[in-house]
C-alpha cells in the first residue's frame, strides 16, 4: 500500500508539478514564496494520502494551493496591518492591540476562532467605507502597495490617498474596539 500512495504522488507531481507552480506564481509576489507554497501543498498531499484517498487530485491541489496563498496573504497582512498606529504615531494608548491575539504562536481551536473572526469582522468593516478608501487600504495594507505605485494608478495625489486610508483606518478602530473588548474579556 505505502507504494501504491508513493506512486500517486510522485504522478500527481508529474501531472500538476509545472501548472500548480505557475498558478502559484501569477498569485504571489515572488517565485521563493511560489515555491515555498508549491512545497507545502506536496507536503499536504502527502500528509492527506496517507489518511485519506482523494477523488479529484487536481481540484485538490489548487483548492489547497489556493488556501496557502491566502494563508501567506492573511499572515502578510497581519505583520502589516496595524490598527494601534496607521501614521507611525500611537498617539492614543487606548486603543485595541489586535498584535497579541493575532499573532500568537500557538495555533489552537480558540485562536483559530479569533482569527476568523477578525477576518470575517475587518471585512463587514471595510464594506462600510467609501469605495476610495477601502480600495486605498486594501492596496496598501493588504496588498502591499506603496503609495507612489497607487497614485500612479489612479492618478490621485499621495497625500489624498494617505488620508483617505486614515479615515479608513479610524473606522476600523472604532468598528474593531467592540470585537477586541468582548474577545479580551473572558
Amino acid at each position: 500500500m505505502p507504494e501504491e500512495k508513493n506512486n500517486h504522488i510522485i504522478q500527481s507531481i508529474k501531472a500538476y508539478g509545472k501548472g500548480l507552480l505557475g498558478f502559484i506564481r501569477r498569485r504571489v509576489k515572488n517565485d521563493a514564496d511560489a515555491e515555498d507554497i508549491l512545497q507545502d501543498v506536496w507536503y499536504q498531499l502527502s500528509a492527506v494520502v496517507n489518511a485519506e484517498p482523494i477523488e479529484q487530485t487536481g481540484a485538490w491541489l489548487y483548492r489547497v494551493a489556493t488556501n496557502k496563498i491566502i494563508d501567506k496573504n492573511r499572515k502578510k497582512s497581519e505583520e502589516l496591518f496595524d490598527l494601534n498606529s496607521p501614521d507611525g504615531t500611537d498617539e492614543d494608548d487606548d486603543q485595541p492591540d489586535f498584535r497579541a491575539i493575532l499573532l500568537t504562536e500557538g495555533t489552537t481551536p480558540e485562536t483559530e476562532y479569533v482569527r476568523n473572526l477578525f477576518w470575517e469582522q475587518l471585512f463587514l468593516a471595510l464594506d462600510e467605507l467609501p469605495k476610495e478608501q477601502k480600495q486605498v487600504f486594501i492596496w496598501q495594507e493588504l496588498d502591499d502597495i506603496p503609495f507612489a505605485e497607487i497614485a500612479e494608478k489612479t492618478g490621485e495625489n499621495i497625500q489624498t490617498l494617505v488620508s483617505r486610508k486614515r479615515y479608513a483606518v479610524l473606522h476600523l478602530r472604532k468598528r474593531l474596539k467592540q470585537l477586541y473588548e468582548e474577545i479580551t474579556e473572558y
